[in-house]
């Protein structure tokens, strides 16, 4: 059973996710919050395996937090359930650490099938996103579709780099050794289809979005 923390400042928004969980044996709720400040104690106290998360809160600085919730809890997967446009934070999020990006316009069967997704390891993101940039520029969608084909680590490593860490600072920051780290970046250049380092970490931000 996977433990769950709500943080969203909307009552409606924890009451709703609650009753939708309730009788689902997958999933246990073990904490709400609905400000910052409750949220990293929640953090402290539980270490969930999912936190379900709207970016827009109290006390709480949106994608600069959800980047040290990644950093100092690796093994909590972040669902962004949100009010702000997909198309703007959606990859942005996936990008800073979140395992998946939920508008608060889906439905009750969205919703559940990422957090599904996201309880068995891999990332969620919309399909109709990728159709949206597909319309924009094939080579970005191409980008995209590459990107949602990475696991939870490849993210968390590609991240790591992007942010200019090196392979010794990464392997201290998700307790594994260099030598793994040096494989994950192998696997990143191989998946993104590029020849170097420069260029992996240029791809990677292209999902800064906003």
């Amino acid at each position: 059973m996977k433990r769950i923390v709500i943080a969203d400042h909307h009552p409606v928004t924890r009451k709703g996710i609650s009753c939708m969980l309730k009788k689902n044996d997958n999933f246990s709720i073990v904490g709400k919050a609905n400000n910052g400040d409750e949220l990293f104690k929640n953090l402290e106290k539980y270490a969930p395996d999912i936190l379900i998360m709207e970016i827009d809160m109290p006390q709480i600085n949106g994608i600069s937090a959800l980047r040290a919730i990644k950093a100092e809890y690796p093994d909590t997967r972040v669902l962004i359930f949100s009010t702000h446009p997909e198309e703007i934070y959606a990859l942005r999020s996936i990008k800073s650490g979140a395992a998946g990006y939920v508008p608060k316009t889906a439905s009750g069967k969205v919703f559940l099938k990422a957090l599904k997704q996201i309880a068995k390891g891999g990332i969620f993101l919309n399909e109709e996103l990728t159709s949206t940039f597909t319309s924009r520029n094939v080579g970005e969608a191409s980008a995209i579709s590459r990107y949602k084909k990475l696991s939870s680590r490849e993210i968390e490593v590609l991240n790591l780099l992007s942010s200019g860490k090196r392979n010794k600072d990464i392997a201290n920051a998700l307790k594994i050794n260099e030598k793994t780290v040096s494989t994950y970046k192998t696997r990143l250049l191989k998946k993104l289809k590029v020849d170097n380092l420069a260029d992996l970490i240029h791809q990677s931000r292209m999902f800064q979005f906003g």
